[in-house]
């Protein structure tokens, strides 16, 4: 990867009281983790810490990731539940 290059991902957190977090982010999905665990992130994960990662996806594209994020938010809660279940599984 170039110095210029960025990553840009689509994510899910499992929150303390079992909810899921559907956000976005640019370069590290770990350091926004770590932002939401300081109380940093979204205003939703503030009042449910700590988080945890319970999957995400690389896109090529910043549209891609707001895209995708869009869609996963709006997806029910059990398709949500079932990306968090594949989570690592992928082959």
């Amino acid at each position: 990867m170039s110095g210029s290059e960025r990553k840009y991902f689509t994510y899910l957190l499992r929150c303390a009281d079992g909810s899921l977090y559907g956000g976005f982010t640019v370069d590290s999905v770990e350091k926004r983790v770590e932002t939401h665990n300081a109380g940093k992130g979204g205003r939703y994960t503030r009042s449910r810490l700590p988080v945890k990662l319970a999957w995400y996806k690389e896109c090529a594209t910043e549209h891609e990731a707001r895209s995708l994020e869009w869609h996963v938010k709006h997806l029910p809660k059990k398709e949500k539940e079932a990306l968090a279940a594949s989570f690592g599984k992928e082959t």
